[in-house]
């Protein structure tokens, strides 16, 4: 069982020919029109060139698309909403299946579940179910692909109420390595069911999920700011409050430079601060007595928290992350945060390179706790936080001096870390970051691997080796 490295490959024009007669959907090669537009990405700073992008809009099409990247030993890369850091749905030379043309979403009001396909966003999700009053969990941008968000486990906004986006998945539809089609669940394929749950895109092509779906609609959250020079003791009462604060209620902590523009007050425009951006999905007549504590620890500079409609929270910072912008991702779980960290956070919280970077500390106790690290691929169920540090900017020639902040700030924690970082927030990295994301579960995801892809066809992911 031999690894496959990525692949240059003459292809005859014929087999392209063939291949592009048997989609419906369109097939794009350089020179073609909708080339340059089709293969840019989230991430700016990724600039790779498939020799096919394979738009494809149903099963069909994807099954077609896979068994010719086997067939002719293509690089295969799988794109659903293109976020990916390190752009790992694409490739160069090789050939990505675009699901962006597949946006079904059909939502069951009475069975409270939605079945959603491999190319929609988190913003259409919420557009199809928001109008029933109901939710699953997500992340925190809502142009964010579903399926890269799920398959490496989803921490967002209703992770302390409802748990993760995989404790909120019933099933997926998957096109396997070798062309053949499954429906995984816990009682259908439950070894693919528990790999999917955390463990990206390694084991096939997701071409639909169906989760469960909550009564959320209305929730009281948004953005409280404090001045920087607050950072250390609003960290420590942020920690003590989030790690006993009802399960209703999350808010992530971060460190930010104000942007210039509306509805920020001027005077705070371009500073550095504090943020925790709130979300209480409880009942709404109690919002203000819950807050009531938030507030009496000093009052904030800016206070943006009030009722707001689910979709509107979840978008809340798209205009400020477009698609284009440069992006350095490092990662880290944290079980607790120490005086020694909380005064490292703030060392480096202080020395924002650029308006677009950031730190965030997203809370992961209370429901995601409730499953074991062994009862999905995600192991970090006994982590508190998880930690992303983003160097981010318009223009690449703050590249360098965005990614060593980023590697310092990274270097400075990782010895307070539990050890590894989340899937979805890591650059490529290589195998042992890969491995210490997973830790015990490791084995049991390459003895799976090697079962679904036993000569690693989907190794443009955070990739777990076949187990020999």
């Amino acid at each position: 069982m031999t690894e496959q490295q990525n692949t240059t490959v003459a292809l005859e024009e014929t087999a392209v020919q063939e291949l592009a007669s048997r989609l419906r959907g369109a097939l794009l090669r350089p020179g073609a029109a909708d080339y340059e537009q089709a293969l840019r990405v989230y991430n700016g700073m990724i600039d790779k060139r498939p020799a096919l992008i394979a738009h494809c809009v149903d099963v069909a099409d994807v099954i077609t698309a896979v068994n010719f990247a086997r067939e002719h030993e293509l690089t295969l890369a799988v794109r659903g909403g293109g976020h990916s850091g390190p752009g790992l749905g694409t490739c160069d030379d090789g050939l990505v299946i675009d699901l962006s043309g597949m946006k079904g979403i059909r939502v069951d009001p009475f069975a409270r579940t939605a079945r959603v396909e491999g190319g929609c966003t988190w913003g259409e999700v919420d557009h199809a179910t928001h109008p029933f009053g109901l939710a699953t969990p997500s992340g925190f941008i809502s142009t964010t692909g579903v399926g890269g968000l799920t398959l490496g486990g989803g921490i967002g906004y209703l992770s302390r109420t409802l748990g993760l986006t995989i404790d909120n998945l019933l099933g997926v539809d998957m096109v396997l390595a070798d062309g053949s089609f499954v429906m995984a669940s816990a009682t259908d394929h439950a070894d693919l069911f528990w790999a999917v749950r955390g463990g990206g895109g390694n084991f096939g092509v997701v071409t639909s999920f169906l989760f469960q779906l909550h009564p959320i609609s209305m929730v009281y959250g948004g953005p409280m700011l404090w001045p920087i020079e607050q950072a250390a003791d609003l960290l420590k009462f942020w920690r003590d409050f989030i790690l006993n604060a009802p399960e209703e209620i999350n808010g992530w902590f971060g460190f930010v430079t104000v942007p210039p523009a509306p509805p920020f007050p001027e005077q705070f425009h371009l500073q550095k601060m504090c943020v925790i951006v709130w979300c209480y999905s409880g009942a709404q007549d109690k919002a203000d007595e819950l807050f009531k504590p938030i507030r009496a620890f000093g009052p904030p500079a800016v206070d943006f928290a009030g009722p707001i409609p689910w979709p509107v929270l979840q978008s809340l910072f798209d205009a400020l992350y477009p698609p284009g912008l440069q992006w350095y991702w490092k990662a880290d779980f944290f079980k607790d945060l120490s005086e020694k960290a909380i005064d490292l956070q703030v060392k480096y919280g202080a020395q924002l390179p650029t308006m677009h970077s950031t730190m965030h500390l997203y809370p992961i106790n209370g429901t995601v706790h409730r499953a074991s690290t062994s009862d999905t691929a995600f192991s970090f169920r006994d982590a508190n936080f998880a930690e992303v540090i983003v160097g981010v900017d318009p223009d690449p020639a703050n590249n360098e001096r965005m990614i060593q902040w980023a590697r310092d700030y990274w270097m400075a924690l990782h010895p307070y870390s539990a050890g590894g970082g989340y899937v979805n927030m890591m650059m490529d990295e290589g195998a042992d970051n890969v491995k210490a994301a997973y830790r015990d579960n490791y084995a049991q995801l390459a003895q799976i691997k090697a079962r679904y892809d036993p000569s690693n066809l989907f190794h443009v992911n955070q990739n777990v080796t076949p187990a020999i």
